[in-house]
């Protein structure tokens, strides 16, 4: 059973930094696609920012020179750089773990970002 841990989520001002990391455990097969999601209050969830097993990332257009998304050296393991973190960035941000192609992936509980101003 595949599990995915999300952490390092918290309480940050407005133009501050935080890093979350995503760790995907119980297979000994390596990921095809790493993502984060976030959800806000009232709105659905959206991408943020995703990472291929071939290193290509993609990033929605909000948090593009901001966000970095990067492979740690553990296995399945993947973190997310967040920098001059504004209102709206506030969610829950998921972690998504694709293993197998063409399915919908693991899901974590989420971690909490609150960007106060």
């Amino acid at each position: 059973q595949v599990q995915v841990a999300e952490s390092g989520g918290g309480l940050v001002q407005a133009g501050g930094s935080l890093s979350l990391s995503c760790a995907a455990s119980g297979t000994s097969f390596n990921f095809v696609t790493m993502a984060w999601h976030r959800q806000a209050p009232g709105k659905q969830r959206e991408l943020v920012a995703t990472l291929t097993s071939g290193g290509t990332t993609n990033y929605v257009d909000s948090v593009k020179g901001r966000f970095t998304i990067s492979r740690a050296v553990a296995k399945n393991t993947v973190y997310l750089q967040m920098n001059s973190l504004k209102d709206e960035d506030t969610a829950v941000y998921y972690c998504n773990v694709i293993i197998w192609p063409g399915t919908g992936g693991y899901w974590g509980q989420g971690t909490q970002v609150t960007v106060s101003s």
